[in-house]
């Protein structure tokens, strides 16, 4: 573009006409998803659908004291919709893109846009803490460019006329005007966030194990309830005296005649209440979203319920560095002091106080007068020398830093110095003489060198022959909890692994400071040019440098192929394609936009060392929820057991009143009770093996004592009353058992726990027997009773110890043929099954085409907004250039927004 034109810019004209051709800066970045969205998400599932058709059912009984049931859906539901919700909230509060203004020229003056009003070819101006809000070329001007939310790499890259800017970075320092080369999908990071754009499928155990729950439920209790329901009509039929040709014709007779068979309804709907592991549900949300709030007290926002559980079963930990493992700030390791030769000590530093050296006079002096304009090697000297007692001297002249020359200098009363590369400011013969000490420092840090020189020209050049006075070294602020929270994850068996776009050799020594595991061996990803070769490294390298977006996702895609739970942190553009790829994702808060809105995890005060803290609550739920899943899925089972028994041998055994106290006592508190207790041993195997485990033997205890019961009942006569009781107490003697070996070991909450689970049930039976239904036995009676309990006891814990010692099944994945395929090598030999269906493809192509159709809409409100922004860019009076606005800057605490000062009238 001519220079006439930069200072011109686009005309009212072209703006338009670009307008037109759709060329402008529609916003691509990820959003959270809609109120309207999480509600309907939350309310539309499988386990709601089952329960509303339930309720229905009751309603047209009208007995609409039956349906407390549904309290329980409500109460899940709200549960899962809050913590959606506040989830949204928080994450939409830590969301500001940075500046949402740019500085664009137009008809020959700078107006103020939305981001949004951005055309092609515009000219912008960008200046110190811009964000760079296009991709485009430099035209005029030079800055240094902080790229590492979007490549990893943490120097500055410095950009002239003719060098490219990519969106989403930082403006360190130095003023530019660039052209537009790009906007909307074609910008950089727009690009990386269309492909992380992509549903990604929660991978938690619980909540499989629960859907799978559900869903064999769902199975199961269509043929059972309506098997349940014709025994019930046909009881009804043979009481009404059988009128009609069946008990069939008859029901249809009476429900045109508007007589609903509310009691064989009611008695269906109570048997198949029973199959469904409502307060299962309810205990899983309620231990998962307690486990948030606490978390939330930590600082650590956790997007969906199950990702806490995801954290605790990782087996693989991949970090990003900068901003993970480092602060993304700079510090200083170290300094080296030299003798100069050829001059004595004290003509060198006799004006310099006796106890400074003169090495450290030179660096916090320069740091202090270049200051007005400090990068970030500046900034690292001035906050190192803040705190130590080195003298203040007035500077006579100022060398500020320029990028190329290389160095920055001052002037004092007790000399000349100036800081920079070796390279740079030491001549050849200089440079020589301490080539092999730089080079020895410079394996895990920037090197700079501080030279004593004669003075400086009015051009700003050295005058005289640099002579070295020593060495300062600069590194990565590494987080001061980055060790230890890596000897945690290490402790833990959990494998580590730092993926960064950074320097190889950079990233190796600081995972050596940190101390991951197999630091020393590192790879350079641009080596790494095919899916073999990258394939190869996840099994050699844990230290992995000038790794792209999509190597990062590549990394992790290899990682899960070989059946690892692989969790990833990151807080850049560049990390986003691997966070959403991962299991689970943690980001920063102070990190970009994309990341905190693909992570399920977001570190609020972007500290790593709030990562064990997930851990710990992820293992106490999960652990927790296994033993009292148990409980739960033990009255799943068994009552699906009794419903298919109950069809060949009526009556159903229970009353509806005697399932309460084993609701309550048997379930309900011994579950919410261990579901709530501190646990921290480490997860081992599947969630749904390890309950049913536990559930079955239980269950199947209780199925075999009711047949006994029933068919004891049967041969000495028995009335129903007596039949109920027995029924009641064998069940309770099955889940008393339960209820103790899942307390193993012992602890004083779990003793007095089943004291009063025992007492409970002895009260109610004792004490209520007419509120419970209990039958008063007699000595022949009770000594029957006593053989069946021993019995159910005897078969619980034998089978129980039986699953116990069965191993678990290996499980490996492998892909061919172009669709996925799953092979399981189990006890019994091996299955291959494949992952692609018919069904899941037009699903696909469902959302494609809607997701196509909210494209257009959002490319038709982008051009009404650009048009706006034509309308409010013709200026109604003539503006100065230099117009104050705010400015936005990413810190290591977050993000930094300074605000103009207003002037006084």
């Amino acid at each position: 573009m001519a220079a006439t034109d930069i200072e011109r810019g686009l005309s009212t004209a072209e703006v338009e006409e670009r307008i037109a051709a759709g060329k402008i800066n529609r916003n691509m970045e990820l959003k959270t998803k809609s109120v309207k969205e999480l509600i309907i998400e939350n309310l539309c599932t499988l386990f709601n659908l089952i329960n509303v058709i339930l309720a229905f059912l009751v309603i047209l009984t009208g007995s609409f004291k039956n349906l407390t049931f549904l309290f329980v859906v409500f109460l899940n539901t709200a549960i899962g919709v809050i913590q959606s919700m506040r989830s949204k909230k928080m994450v939409d509060k830590l969301t500001l893109l940075t500046s949402k203004k740019a500085i664009a020229v137009r008809d020959g003056s700078e107006v103020e846009l939305d981001l949004d009003q951005i055309v092609l070819d515009d000219i912008i101006r960008l200046g110190r803490g811009d964000q760079i809000p296009a991709d485009a070329v430099v035209v005029s001007g030079e800055a240094l460019v902080n790229e590492s939310l979007l490549t990893g790499e943490s120097d500055l890259i410095k950009k002239q006329p003719g060098s490219e800017l990519m969106s989403g970075s930082f403006i360190d320092s130095g003023l530019l005007r660039a052209r537009v080369i790009h906007v909307g999908a074609d910008n950089y990071v727009a690009k990386i966030n269309n492909e992380a754009k992509y549903v990604k499928k929660v991978n938690s155990e619980i909540m499989n194990a629960l859907n799978a729950i559900v869903r064999f439920a769902s199975i199961i209790m269509i043929p059972l309830g309506l098997a349940l329901f014709a025994s019930s009509v046909s009881e009804l039929w043979d009481a009404a005296g059988t009128p009609g040709d069946s008990a069939l014709s008859w029901c249809f007779s009476e429900l045109l005649a508007g007589h609903v068979p509310s009691s064989a309804l009611l008695s269906t709907v109570g048997a198949l209440l029973g199959m469904i592991p409502q307060g299962l549900v309810l205990l899983t949300s309620s231990v998962l979203a307690i486990a948030t709030v606490r978390l939330a007290r930590r600082k650590v926002l956790a997007q969906q319920l199950y990702c806490i559980e995801t954290l605790a079963r990782v087996d693989v930990l991949c970090l990003d560095k900068t901003g993970t493992i480092t602060s993304g700030r700079m510090e200083v390791e170290g300094t080296y002091p030299l003798p100069v030769e050829g001059m004595g000590v004290g003509e060198i530093d006799a004006a310099v106080p006796v106890d400074t050296t003169v090495l450290d006079f030179a660096l916090a002096n320069v740091a202090r007068a270049t200051s007005a304009d400090a990068n970030e090697t500046c900034q690292a000297l001035l906050n190192y020398y803040a705190d130590r007692p080195v003298e203040v001297s007035e500077p006579l002249s100022v060398i500020p830093f320029s990028s190329s020359k290389k160095w920055s200098g001052a002037s004092f009363a007790q000399g000349s110095y100036v800081m920079g590369a070796a390279q740079f400011v030491l001549s050849e013969r200089a440079f020589s003489q301490v080539e092999n000490r730089v080079a020895e420092l410079a394996d895990t840090c920037r090197v700079l060198v501080v030279a004593r020189v004669d003075g400086f020209t009015p051009d700003g050049d050295m005058v005289g022959e640099a002579e070295p006075v020593g060495f300062v070294t600069i590194r990565d602020e590494i987080r001061t909890s980055a060790a230890e929270t890596i000897g945690y994850f290490n402790e833990q068996g959990v494998t580590l692994n730092v993926i960064s776009g950074d320097d190889p050799r950079t990233v190796s020594s600081i995972a050596r400071v940190v101390g991951v595991p197999g630091a020393d061996a590192y790879v350079d990803a641009t080596t790494l040019d095919t899916p073999a070769k990258l394939d190869a490294a996840v099994d050699r390298y844990h230290v992995f440098g000038r790794v792209t977006p999509q190597q990062k996702r590549e990394l992790v895609q290899a990682l899960k192929r070989r059946e690892h739970t692989v969790a990833m942190t990151g807080d850049g553009v560049n990390d986003v394609l691997a966070l959403k790829e991962a299991d689970c994702s943690v980001a920063m808060a102070a990190g970009s936009d994309a990341a905190r809105n693909v992570a399920e995890i977001v570190l609020v005060d972007n500290d790593f060392a709030s990562m064990p803290a997930v851990v710990a609550e992820g293992r106490r739920s999960i652990n927790n929820l296994q033993r009292s899943a148990s409980l739960f899925l033990t009255k799943t089972l068994f009552s699906m057991g009794l419903a298919a028994l109950c069809i060949a041998l009526p009556p159903y055994p229970f009353e509806p009143i005697q399932m309460t106290l084993i609701n309550f006592f048997c379930i309900g508190a011994p579950g919410f009770v261990l579901g709530l207790e501190p646990n921290n041993a480490r997860v081992k195997g599947s969630f749904l093996t390890n309950v049913l485990k536990r559930a079955l033997p239980a269950s199947i205890a209780v199925i075999l004592a009711a047949a006994l019961d029933i068919f004891v009942a049967r041969v000495f006569g028995f009335n129903q009353l007596t039949l109920s009781t027995m029924c009641l107490l064998t069940s309770c003697a099955a889940s008393v058992s339960l209820i103790w070996r899942i307390s193993q070991p012992l602890t004083p909450l779990r003793v007095v726990l089943f004291v009063f689970v025992v007492a409970g049930i002895l009260t109610g039976v004792i004490g209520f027997p007419k509120l419970l239904s209990i039958a008063n036995l007699t000595m022949g009676q009770m000594v029957i009773l006593a053989v069946i309990v021993a019995f159910t006891c005897s078969v619980f814990f034998k089978l129980a110890t039986m699953m116990d010692s069965l191993k678990p099944r290996r499980r490996h994945a492998a892909t061919g043929f172009g669709r996925g395929v799953r092979v399981r090598l189990g006890r019994g030999g091996g299955k291959v099954s494949s992952t692609g269906s018919t069904a899941e493809r037009f699903a696909k192509r469902v959302a494609a085409d809607m997701a196509q159709r909210r494209e257009a809409r959002t490319v038709r409100e982008a051009e009404a907004r650009a048009l706006e922004g034509v309308a409010q860019a013709q200026p109604k009076k003539k503006k100065g250039t230099g117009a104050k606005r705010s400015r936005v800057t990413k810190s290591a605490q977050g993000i930094k927004v300074s605000m103009p000062s207003k002037k006084k009238k």
